[in-house]
């Protein structure tokens, strides 16, 4: 993956998640193609970074290629 994105078959189901978190990528990127803005999803999630954020949406723009 990418040092702030990890796959763990024991968390999420395996689902692509923020490191550390139980955060998916898939909520991030939701979040996003709702209408949040970034600081938004960091508000409603202090523990994360901006670097996570993107890193979402890096892994999310693979899917595409």
């Amino acid at each position: 993956m990418n040092e702030r994105i990890e796959l763990d078959p024991l968390i999420c189901h395996g689902k692509p998640i923020i490191k550390g978190t139980r955060i998916m990528v898939s909520t991030i990127l939701g979040a996003l193609a709702g209408g949040e803005t970034i600081e938004m999803i960091l508000e409603d999630y202090p523990h994360l970074q901006r670097e996570d954020i993107q890193a979402a949406l890096a892994l999310g723009s693979t899917l595409f290629r």
